[in-house]
């Protein structure tokens, strides 16, 4: 055996052990976002509560603000972060459209969206939609809501003119008078309705759907303990945020840049007593894309009970006790 060949071989046990050890490392860092419509994101990024949980793991924690379910679900897309807040139902199109994602955990089932106008645009039922510019975000709960609203009228997107802007973005194209009505988005709906004199003209708790967080699934296979601490600093956090309301509502107008009134209105519409995701949630998440499917929005083929299927994964938040 040559000098070379016995080196080789007293070093590849070294090597093997090495790249064993790479393959089973855990990440440095998880990466998470934080959203105005999230409050409960907002208490856990605020107390420090996952940090503490991943401290003794040598994991740290990295906060991104999310704007929308579709900005949430395209930083999960493309892998810079690894846990995601959105609607349930914006979710799903995320899912259908390939985006690998489980959503594992409830932080919230809100009555965050409505169809939002001003008094002088004329604008008074769904009917009165056609025909009008409307602001929306696409791919978020508010879009669904939207399609889903113009349906009970036997409209579609085709018989509106969507203005595809930002939530904010659209809450001031509404005020300036650029569009007839917006799809709104808690807090920032409640601002227009307090601040701009903004009129809630149509209202439907029932087809908001779940706010839920997400995971990207290499992640959750890769670090299923991680995963299962990132849902128990959550509970942890939303049972804080049950229990203190006036610094929930606090630490949300701080985050929000938005008076307490605000916040305020918003809390109003959000019932925070659910965390683990089920059965529940898969029932209205499913009559959403169902809707979704009806308004040509996803291909008629869809398997929709199959999406929700493989997009809900129970098994972590199940551990938990209300």
């Amino acid at each position: 055996m040559s000098i070379f060949s016995r080196r080789a071989a007293l070093l590849a046990p070294l090597f093997a052990a090495l790249i064993g050890g790479a393959a089973v490392a855990g990440p440095s860092e998880v990466r998470i976002d934080w959203a105005t419509y999230n409050p409960v994101s907002v208490v856990l990024k605020e107390r420090g509560v996952l940090e503490k949980a991943l401290e003794p793991d040598g994991v740290a924690v990295r906060w991104v603000q999310s704007a929308g379910s579709n900005k949430a679900l395209e930083f999960l897309n493309a892998g810079s972060i690894d846990f995601g807040s959105t609607a349930g139902a914006a979710a799903l199109i995320g899912k259908v459209n390939g985006n690998p994602i489980k959503s594992v955990y409830v932080y919230s089932r809100p009555e965050w969206t409505a169809l939002v106008t001003k008094p002088d645009t004329g604008v008074a039922s769904i009917a009165d939609l056609k025909g009008k510019r409307i602001a929306v975000t696409r791919g978020t709960d508010p879009h669904i809501f939207l399609i889903r609203a113009l349906a009970t009228e036997k409209l579609t997107d085709k018989d509106v003119k969507l203005v595809l802007l930002q939530h904010a973005d659209g809450r001031l194209a509404l005020q300036r008078g650029d569009v007839d009505a917006w799809a709104g988005l808690d807090p920032i709906m409640a601002s227009a309705e307090l601040q701009d004199g903004a009129k809630l003209f149509y209202r439907n708790a029932a087809a908001n759907s779940w706010g839920v967080l997400n995971v990207r699934e290499a992640f959750a296979n890769e670090n299923p303990a991680i995963v299962e601490k990132v849902l128990a600093a959550y509970e942890d956090a939303r049972k804080w945020a049950l229990a203190n309301p006036a610094e929930l509502k606090a630490l949300l107008a701080k985050a929000a840049k938005l008076p307490k009134d605000v916040v305020a209105r918003q809390l109003e519409r959000t019932d925070l007593t659910y965390g683990p995701i089920g059965e529940k949630q898969a029932e209205t998440i499913a009559a959403s894309g169902k809707a979704l499917v009806e308004a040509g929005v996803f291909p008629p083929a869809t398997d929709v009970d199959a999406a929700v299927a493989s997009l809900i994964d129970p098994r972590f938040s199940a551990k938990l006790t209300n």
